[in-house]
């Protein structure tokens, strides 16, 4: 009887053993399965309130009877509001002479300064003033991000504690996806808090030439450019007869020789 006893306390020892070893062996595959398949939970909504995200643009188009006094104008309402050139470009066509600017100014001045531009304009061309809010795509950016971070967080933590060559390898790797993402995110909120921070307005204006230029072209030079004209339309046509002169010999030497047959068979 004391045989047997002693042979059951071995085996219930043995066995609870076994038990320990097996539990020991799957933590590490446990951590790294609950952070595959779980992402860390959201916080409870907070109580701040974020001030609405939104993205100011603007288009004007017109016409000035003076372009540098014009720029001198758009370009000290530029000062007055903190703003900046982005892009200074420069047309000239047959009938007229263009400017356009592309500025960024601070959001909170976005109004003013369109209200300064637009004093001395009678009519504009082209105006288009568009307002994007980009709130809940800022908040949704913030969040995922957040979310990205404390993943980041729990595979650290999980690196800290792998032993085999494959595991930290395993980790490491999911780590850099994660950072990609993490980076990804963190552009698209600059992206957005710049264009948010800074409205962009583009300011196109031109004066018309067209009409002065046909004011200082007087009859007489009129008809001296006709007389060019003429004298070098006729000049590229003797030049053209010229450069054919090959077929025109050839043409000749065929009419002589038909004629001279012609003539033989009248006589036959």
């Amino acid at each position: 009887m004391r045989y047997i006893f002693f042979f059951l306390f071995a085996i219930l020892t043995f066995s609870s053993c076994e038990k320990k070893a097996t539990k020991a062996d799957v933590v590490y595959d446990s951590a790294i399965t609950l952070a595959k398949v779980s992402t860390p939970s959201q916080s409870a909504p907070s109580e701040i309130v974020i001030p609405e995200k939104i993205i100011k643009q603007a288009r004007l188009k017109f016409e000035t009877n003076d372009l540098e006094a014009t720029f001198d104008q758009i370009n000290e309402t530029i000062t007055a509001n903190k703003g900046n050139v982005q892009n200074d470009y420069q047309e000239k066509s047959n009938n007229q002479i263009s400017r356009t600017l592309n500025i960024r100014v601070p959001s909170e001045k976005f109004d003013s300064f369109l209200e300064a531009i637009s004093k001395g304009v009678s009519y504009f061309d082209e105006k288009n003033i568009t307002s994007d809010n980009v709130t809940e795509q800022y908040i949704d950016l913030n969040s995922r991000l957040s979310t990205k971070r404390k993943l980041e967080k729990r595979y650290l933590e999980i690196l800290q504690k792998a032993t085999k060559i494959s595991e930290i390898l395993e980790i490491e790797k999911q780590i850099s996806t994660i950072r990609e993402e993490i980076e990804a995110k963190e552009n698209q909120l600059k992206y957005l808090e710049s264009h948010v921070s800074e409205s962009t307005i583009s300011i196109e204006f031109y004066k018309t030439i067209a009409q002065k230029e046909n004011v200082k072209v007087s009859y007489g030079s009129k008809i001296l450019t006709a007389i060019k004209t003429g004298f070098f339309s006729l000049s590229d046509f003797l030049i053209s007869i010229v450069s054919v002169w090959p077929f025109l010999i050839l043409f000749g030497a065929i009419v002589y020789f038909i004629r001279k047959r012609l003539k033989r068979r009248k006589k036959e």
